[in-house]
């Protein structure tokens, strides 16, 4: 279990650092990129394995790694794109309520079982994910707007699924920390691709805060990856609950901060959408 929670506090991390960004003005999409680099850095120095790039490329799991990393920038752009069509709330509805995803993946492929009570707190969860994210009259949106989320629903379910898929099927755990940094590490790749392209477009000068804020931002980012993993191979608890659990306890964490740190506040809605969040915990985790 700490490892689940050692992943929740990263991820929601990511999304105070994300929060942060806005405040000292630091241009994400440039961040990101030296996030990548900074993630797979300290994947590859927590490695306690003779790095051999020959023998890595030759692992059953490095193909899935190489189209992973790519799609880790092509979800980001998704995202970003989603906020400033449809909106943050809705953008973000659409990545956390993605869980059902990896869950229904678990009970096809690895025979999963749900007990009654597990079954409701992952419906449990997702009305908990949708309560405590809207703001008044915020999901107001047209039918050609709904394309964005649809996407980023099904991108990061995607992602959270083959994690699920290589974790169970081509690592061992002494690989997780080079499987991680490999990810990022064509992550970051995709990325400089990204910034060529527009160099080629416009004049792209190095920002020492976005440098800064991608540094910040990388290492809770690899450890977000690096301890989901190490979770999802705790045979106590299926990935649905691993999902379930990560994913509502990070919306309420942040939730909380948002409230501790940034003055945001809550409507009622919202405020039961905490308690439906705590409650969909116990059920997914004690039974």
């Amino acid at each position: 279990m700490l490892d689940l929670l050692f992943s929740i506090l990263c991820t929601s991390t990511i999304f105070v650092v994300f929060k942060l960004f806005d405040t000292y003005k630091v241009q994400t999409p440039y961040a990101i990129v030296i996030n990548y680099v900074v993630a797979c850095t300290v994947g590859l120095l927590l490695y306690d394995g003779t790095i051999n790039f020959s023998s890595i490329t030759q692992s059953s799991w490095f193909l899935g790694a190489m189209g992973m990393g790519v799609f880790f920038i092509l979800i980001f752009n998704l995202m970003a794109r989603a906020s400033q069509v449809a909106g943050v709330t809705v953008a973000s509805v659409a990545t956390k309520m993605s869980l059902v995803i990896p869950v229904v993946v678990g009970m096809i492929l690895y025979n999963e079982k749900l007990s009654l009570f597990q079954g409701l707190g992952i419906l449990l969860a997702l009305a908990a994910v949708y309560f405590t994210s809207i703001k008044e009259n915020s999901l107001v949106i047209s039918k050609k707007a709904l394309v964005l989320p649809l996407l980023v629903f099904l991108g990061s379910g995607i992602i959270d699924a083959s994690m699920k898929y290589f974790e169970e099927r081509h690592l061992d755990s002494r690989e997780v920390a080079i499987f991680s940094a490999m990810v990022f590490g064509f992550a970051a790749l995709s990325g400089f691709v990204f910034i060529g392209y527009k160099a080629t477009r416009e004049t792209i000068k190095i920002n020492v805060r976005n440098v800064l804020g991608g540094i910040i931002l990388g290492v809770p980012n690899y450890f977000s990856i690096f301890f989901l993993l190490r979770a999802l191979q705790n045979e106590n608890f299926s990935s649905a609950a691993i999902f379930t659990i990560n994913n509502v306890a990070v919306v309420m964490l942040c939730t909380l901060l948002g409230i501790l740190m940034f003055q945001e506040r809550l409507s009622i809605k919202n405020w039961g959408g905490i308690a439906l969040a705590v409650l969909s915990i116990v059920l997914v985790a004690l039974f």
